[in-house]
């Protein structure tokens, strides 16, 4: 959604950069890119006024002329001037002391509210508690039907008294306010402590659709209204905006589609002219495509800067605890890894959502961009089935893989024997590194992990052999390499004198260190 922008705003600060004092004309080159960039995406013109006018205040001020690196210092100034815009801090939903919470959706025709619907009811379901869906939109065809699929899919109960309409020819006869107020009762029967409310919307702002909107809001007395609108509609997202905060007051704004390839203006206007935040996105056609909106993680995204928090939060959520405790005992046990185990990790990673998706969220990622497009998802697939085409005996000793063996493989799988070949080749490099951190040598340069150029004990260990079996440098003084010399080789005397020759029939060492000449204070090191 912000590709457009991101790009634009990363390629203008790239011009900052060494500079170690800014000039006026250097913040007004900046603040032209900005503002540029910011109207070809769409923004709101207001938004993009006031919003350059403070970066271009905040830049000539002591904050930058003071700072160690002025470049940077403008990157900063952006980017908590982009969270001030996109609502500041995170808005988390108020739930009612009493319940049950009511949420109410409200927006245009196509936004994707019925959706949205069924992914917030998965959501709060996931968060511990018990939703149920009120199907009030019975005008569009099959509205009623497709709230119920999504229902069905989250594992939520809809509440759909009236059928709605099945065609844009059949005139609606159900009346959506009686329908959310027995919802509210249902509710209230089945001990539902949310109940999300699914409205009907117009293809336009009409008196119809905000007098039927602000029937339902009296009626329920919601405790949150979430105007839901479509990421990509442009410029046209200010002027519904206001309209709806105007006709049912909304609480609280949703942004949906943002993985499309529109200039997603919206998201950077909404929040900002009408004073509301926006509490959620939709990034994708999937119930599980939705999240909690932080304004200063997608500042961070729209910056290039990643978005690592929610690359954590995601994983957290799909990872399984009992695999990761399987494998950490695998490792304890210094078991061989297997591509039983290998699979199992894939799997985990596929768990977690598009590859895509997440990677974009790594810092710098602006920078593959284009390698990332052209990923294909599939991959992981691919790797279980040639997996999967293995005996049980060949995915635990795949060494035993021979030429007629892979053939077969690639056969079963459906790939070439190349990728069957390839796939063996990269778990051979997995297997050799696991073994190597299940024996405690680690990554080899890796900092934080056990092994040589790490921070643990099996680092000391490392660098204790290491150190034991390199020589020490002589030096480039020709006496004080004689001298060095000779120091070594009595040590290597004094150590050979040290062992107790003969000891098992009853005889005694009678060298004495004395008559070497070391170097002074050396007796110390022989016990004298």
């Amino acid at each position: 959604m912000f590709n457009s922008l991101s790009d634009r705003l990363t390629a203008t600060f790239k011009n900052l950069r060494g500079k170690g004092r800014l000039s006026e004309a250097d913040v007004d080159a900046t603040v032209r890119e900005i503002r540029r960039a910011l109207l070809d995406a769409d923004v709101a013109v207001p938004v993009v006024r006031a919003f350059t006018a403070q970066v271009k205040e905040r830049a000539l001020g002591l904050e930058v002329s003071q700072a160690l690196n002025p470049g940077q210092q403008v990157v900063k100034i952006v980017n908590e001037e982009l969270v001030g815009i996109l609502g500041g801090q995170t808005r988390r939903l108020r739930f009612a002391k009493n319940p049950p919470t009511v949420i109410m959706l409200a927006g245009l025709q196509g936004a994707g509210k019925t959706t949205l619907a069924g992914k917030l009811a998965k959501w709060l379901k996931g968060q511990g508690h018990s939703p149920l869906l009120v199907a009030c939109d019975l005008q569009r065809p099959n509205a009623v039907k497709q709230l119920q699929v999504n229902g069905e899919r989250a594992g939520v109960p809809v509440f759909a008294p009236h059928p709605g309409v099945s065609s844009e020819f059949e005139a609606a006869t159900g009346d959506p306010v009686a329908v959310a107020y027995q919802g509210m009762a249902e509710a209230r029967a089945k001990l539902h402590d949310v109940v999300i409310v699914d409205t009907a919307g117009r293809l336009g702002i009409d008196a119809e659709l905000m007098q039927q909107a602000s029937d339902i809001r009296d009626a329920i007395s919601p405790d949150e209204v979430l105007f839901v609108i479509d990421a990509m509609i442009g410029q046209d997202a200010v002027t519904t905006a206001q309209a709806f905060n105007e006709g049912v007051n909304f609480t609280g704004v949703v942004l949906t589609k943002l993985d499309g390839d529109a200039r997603g203006g919206a998201a950077l206007s909404v929040a900002s002219v009408t004073g509301k935040p926006v509490m959620f996105a939709s990034t994708g056609e999937a119930l599980t495509d939705f999240e909690v909106f932080h304004p200063d993680r997608m500042a961070s995204r729209i910056l290039d800067m990643g978005d690592i928090l929610t690359l954590i939060e995601q994983a957290e959520k799909a990872w399984d605890k009992d695999e990761a405790a399987r494998m950490a005992k695998k490792f304890a046990d210094q078991e061989d890894f297997t591509l039983d185990d290998f699979l199992a990790q894939m799997q985990q990673i596929r768990n977690m959502g598009s590859m895509k998706k997440m990677l974009m969220m790594m810092p710098g990622a602006a920078n593959i961009r284009q390698q990332l497009e052209n990923f294909d998802e599939r991959e992981i697939d691919r790797v279980e089935a040639i997996v999967r085409s293995m005996t049980p005996h060949e995915r635990v000793a795949p060494k035993i893989i021979n030429g007629s063996r892979r053939a077969r493989i690639a056969r079963g799988s459906g790939v070439h024997v190349s990728e069957v070949n390839g796939l063996l080749e990269r778990f051979g490099q997995a297997q050799k590194m696991m073994r190597k951190m299940a024996a405690g040598g680690g990554i080899p340069g890796m900092p934080g992990m056990p092994g040589p150029g790490g921070f643990s004990g099996g680092a000391r260990k490392g660098k204790a052999a290491a150190a034991k079996g390199k020589k020490k440098p002589r030096s480039g003084n020709p006496a004080k390499a004689a001298q060095e010399a000779a120091a070594a080789e009595a040590r290597r005397n004094a150590q050979r004198a040290s062992v107790p020759t003969g000891a098992a029939f009853g005889q005694q060492n009678d060298f004495d260190p004395s008559s070497l000449n070391l170097p002074k204070g050396f007796d110390k090191f022989l016990g004298k």
